[in-house]
């Protein structure tokens, strides 16, 4: 069964390019994003291994931990690194989870319950269906699940923006609309009264519609 916004993000031991990892105690008190890969020496997810390593600081400013997860065996991974960094020019340098046996891409419903064999046997067009992006809360819930095509790189500096606007809004009372970033007005969330409204919002607010009160982005002030 696939997971969606909400469910627990399963816990895993695993091996990874650097060592063995409980997932759940890896996270800690992050935020982390799990991004699955067909195979590893595949080209699109190359160039997004290597994208991601080269905005891993900004990852790192928001408290965000970054894993990739490939059916590849952790040293088919650890070479996979080398022609990323040789052809992206940054070196990956977030660990790769090996799940030879596709245990942990069948607990987040990535893959069959049925699959089973070599992983190496598998071609990445078998493996299609790993091309998801989870983003998990401290609290080891899934914040978002995004799918991508086997033809389409995925867009990392959206997944930045997301984290940015779920970590606003796990703490304000607000939501952000269309092609928010980071600093942007926000809207006042339907649950707060216009009193609650005022206390927290002095200058008050601009009211578009009846029912849209939007104000300066309260993490900005």
């Amino acid at each position: 069964m696939s997971l969606t916004i909400g469910d627990d993000a399963p816990d895993f031991e695993a091996q990874t390019t650097e060592g063995t990892i409980h997932f759940h105690e890896w996270i800690g008190d992050s935020w982390a994003v799990l991004f699955s890969h067909p195979r590893a020496f595949t080209p699109v997810c190359t160039t997004e291994l290597g994208y991601m390593a080269s905005i891993k600081p900004e990852f790192d400013k928001r408290g965000v931990k970054i894993i990739a997860i490939s059916t590849d065996p952790v040293e088919g991974s650890a070479e996979w690194s080398k022609d990323i960094e040789a052809s992206q020019g940054t070196a990956v340098n977030y660990p790769i989870i090996g799940d030879a046996d596709h245990a942990i891409a069948k607990a987040y419903g990535m893959l069959p319950a049925d699959v089973e064999g070599d992983p190496t046997a598998r071609s990445a067009a078998q493996n299609a269906t790993l091309r998801n992006v989870f983003v998990i809360g401290p609290d080891k819930k899934i914040k978002l699940v995004l799918i991508y095509p086997m033809t389409t790189g995925r867009n990392f500096d959206e997944v930045l923006r997301v984290v940015d606007s779920l970590q606003l809004t796990a703490t304000e009372a607000v939501s952000t609309p269309a092609q928010w970033q980071r600093g942007d007005d926000v809207i006042i969330g339907g649950s707060v009264s216009n009193e609650a409204a005022k206390e927290k919002y002095p200058d008050g607010w601009e009211e578009p519609l009846p029912y849209m009160r939007i104000v300066k982005d309260p993490s900005a002030a």
